[in-house]
């Protein structure tokens, strides 16, 4: 029956020229048909042709073929194609991540001192709400919501280009540090997670010379929060009125304090100030390129901004203490920091990490009191942590130009104009 139904012409057969038959040769004008002709016969043919048996569908391709001039292989294809259900055209899906929301990453890369993705992803929803209302971010809700939802995988793809080109220095990679104290005055006993207990570090001024008067940066981290205050003074010997300063922008007591080998005078001073405050003094041993925390954390606050020039008088004291000033509030209250947590890894199994700005983390921590969780919270709102970074950009800028002059004029006192 299905033969036969073959054999009967169609309307749009009956319009054409007859068909030659099987195994025959195509009449001369009928091998020329048109694309659009031997689109429609395939069409014609395609249904039968799926349904037919072996017998039936030789039949169909001797006579496409005959009526076209294709191969056999092509009419196959042809007509399987041609039955086949057609789906309909897709539409361009928008991107994801379109280039609205790549820039708003970029800028809150740059905000939070490139951090890597895994520090980076926790932050986003806590840093954009932040930044819209600050009129820093000008994205829609759609956006915003891409944006704080973006994995670490996603942020470390989207701004490896970014990060390739932006020819940062390499951060110091502090390795894993024996706590082998000597203490020296114990008032307290030392506990990591209890905040107050800081690491302290002491930077020269010199730019690399090593003689004559500079400049000295007192860096004191807290090992339970991460909270980091830094002042500059004129000599060791007004270090404790830097400590003073620190202890009085502290949202808590200052309880201990553990310092490496930075001279006999730097040492003494700092002894001298825990005696008077009755505060607990250790003396780690020194190893490797600095303590582990302060490392860490301040790394780039004494070294990298600070540009390895030589500071020493009292508008560049001034101009550095503004800068750790704003640095404090940036850095505290938005910087993440990414810490393993305790038992993590052991036996074996994948180590976890725990990431959280300090000001988080000094909010929950039962041992700070309601005072000064309340005196936190109403800094952390008038808080731009763009602004910030911009008047520690334009701080620092000022601060490397003015070295950089005093050097050239240095010179040109010591050598003569043709070295300025």
């Amino acid at each position: 029956m299905l033969l036969q139904a073959l054999l009967v012409p169609t309307a749009a057969a009956r319009d054409r020229p007859a068909v030659a038959e099987p195994g025959s040769a195509a009449p001369p004008g009928e091998s020329a048909a048109t694309l659009a002709e031997r689109r429609a016969l395939a069409h014609t043919y395609a249904v039968c042709y799926a349904r037919a048996g072996k017998q039936e569908k030789t039949l169909i391709l001797d006579k496409v073929c005959a009526a076209t001039g294709w191969h056999r292989s092509h009419a196959r294809n042809t007509l399987l194609n041609a039955a086949r259900p057609k789906l309909g055209r897709r539409t361009p899906q928008r991107r994801k991540y379109d280039a609205e929301v790549v820039a708003a990453l970029t800028l809150c890369w740059t905000i939070l001192d490139r951090p890597a993705g895994k520090r980076l992803a926790p932050m986003l929803p806590e840093l954009v709400p932040v930044l819209r209302r600050h009129r820093e971010l000008a994205i829609d809700d759609e956006s915003a919501e891409l944006l704080m939802s973006m994995s670490a995988a996603t942020i470390s793809r989207r701004l490896a280009p970014y990060r390739q080109s932006s020819g940062t220095a390499p951060r110091l990679r502090p390795g894993s540090r024996p706590r082998g104290e000597l203490p020296l005055v114990t008032w307290t006993e030392w506990d990591h997670g209890h905040p107050g207990f800081f690491e302290i570090a002491v930077v020269r001024h010199d730019g690399g010379t090593a003689s004559g008067s500079c400049l000295l940066t007192v860096a004191a981290t807290d090992i339970a929060t991460g909270w980091t205050e830094i002042r500059t003074v004129r000599g060791a010997g007004q270090i404790p009125l830097a400590l003073d300063g620190v202890a009085k922008n502290l949202p808590f007591p200052v309880l201990g304090l553990d310092c490496g080998s930075h001279g006999a005078e730097i040492d003494e001073a700092l002894l001298r100030w825990c005696r008077q405050r009755r505060v607990t003094f250790t003396h780690a041993r020194p190893v490797g390129r600095g303590s582990n925390h302060v490392g860490q954390q301040s790394w780039r606050m004494l070294h990298e901004l600070a540009g390895g020039h030589h500071y020493d008088s009292p508008g560049e004291q001034a101009l550095l203490n503004e800068i750790w000033a704003a640095l404090s509030r940036l850095t505290n209250y938005f910087y993440p920091q990414q810490r393993s947590l305790s038992g993590g890894g052991q036996g074996g199994g994948r180590k976890e990490f725990e990431t959280a700005t300090p000001y988080r983390r000094t909010e929950r921590h039962r041992c700070v009191t309601p005072e000064d969780r309340a005196i936190l919270a109403d800094v952390y709102p008038c808080l731009n942590p763009a602004e910030l970074h911009r008047q520690v950009e334009r701080l620092v800028n000022r601060l490397h130009l003015i070295a950089q002059s005093r050097a050239a004029l240095r010179r040109c006192r010591t050598f003569g104009p043709g070295f300025a």
